[in-house]
């Protein structure tokens, strides 16, 4: 009897899906700083403003309409909270990335 070697190459497949997932992730950051972030620009005091809202109250909206405060929660997920980090330091963290993507208003 012969023995046969196995000619399955684990390595295409891993190295395949890591470019695949480190293109994702490359792509999704650019996305999220060049198309997404000045999206904010139009107004982004009102924002923060309703950034903190979400943060600090339980029913932010109360009765009002909620696509405003459903915009800025989108915040959270592009420029996300730090462990830690106090409200005032995450709202100016956040009001610096948004100068960062040609956001042209004055501060505070």
């Amino acid at each position: 009897m012969t023995e046969e070697k196995n000619n399955f190459n684990p390595w295409k497949i891993i190295i395949f899906v890591t470019i695949a997932l480190l293109t994702i992730s490359i792509l999704s950051n650019w996305y999220a700083q060049q198309v997404t972030l000045p999206r904010y620009c139009d107004n982004p005091e009102q924002t923060l403003h309703l950034l903190q809202k979400i943060l600090t109250e339980e029913r932010p909206a109360g009765e009002e309409a909620r696509r405003s405060y459903i915009i800025a929660a989108k915040l959270l997920f592009l420029v996300p909270r730090k462990s830690e980090e106090t409200l005032p330091d995450y709202l100016d963290r956040v009001r610096q990335n948004l100068l960062q993507t040609k956001c042209v208003y004055v501060d505070r």
